[in-house]
């Protein structure tokens, strides 16, 4: 695990199968979900956010636990099994992304991709409202917030053949940072936002002209 970044203070070494398992087997319980979080274990933490039920779950919580991410498998389970799943995703969005704490700065991107990906109604203008944070989100070179942001920016690109082409400026507007950081971001973003692939995917999506 510490060979891909997952490093926490206690760590038991469980698989992944075996928690999604238990998961299963426990069904949802919003104060076992606490119980397990307080007790600071990786695996714990994660199972509770598998066993949390997400319409029981605070923006007061939310605040609470990303407090506790260290490790980028902690935030992105946490983000994708839980809190993408609430009533709060979007509004804790813009306020994450700001954010100073390395981990509740990518909680904030992580959203964003997520919410790319399962927000099936969600209005084009809601994620162009975001598309400038990733701008400001590539001045920051910490790798795992980098990472995060190229993420959220290349899940909005792949929406539709509209939030793709708005996706590709935002990436030329990050390029002119010029940073190492935000070069690679951009670069990494066009390479899969304008491969052939991907625009033939969209422009299939796309209502046909009259």
């Amino acid at each position: 695990m510490a060979r891909y970044g997952i490093v926490s203070q206690c760590i038991l070494g469980i698989p992944m199968p075996t928690i999604k398992a238990l998961a299963k087997e426990l069904g949802k319980d919003h104060d076992l979900a606490e119980e397990l979080w307080q007790s600071g274990i990786y695996e714990a933490r994660i199972l509770a956010a598998m066993v949390d039920d997400p319409k029981k779950v605070t923006r007061e919580q939310m605040e609470r636990w990303v407090l506790d991410f260290d490790n980028w498998g902690l935030c992105d389970g946490v983000c994708n099994w839980l809190f993408d799943r609430t009533s709060h995703a979007w509004e804790v969005i813009p306020d994450w992304c700001c954010r100073e704490e390395e981990y509740v700065k990518r909680a904030g991107f992580v959203l964003i991709a997520q919410r790319s990906v399962h927000d099936k109604k969600a209005e084009d203008e809601r994620f162009m409202a975001l598309l400038p944070l990733t701008e400001e989100g590539a001045k920051d070179e910490r790798p795992m917030v980098r990472k995060a942001v190229n993420w959220a920016l290349r899940q909005v690109g792949k929406r539709n053949i509209h939030l793709n082409t708005v996706a590709v400026e935002e990436a030329k507007k990050i390029a002119a940072i010029g940073s190492k950081g935000a070069r690679w971001i951009a670069s990494d973003a066009l390479r899969e936002l304008q491969s052939e692939s991907i625009i033939l995917r969209l422009r299939g999506r796309a209502p046909r002209q009259q």
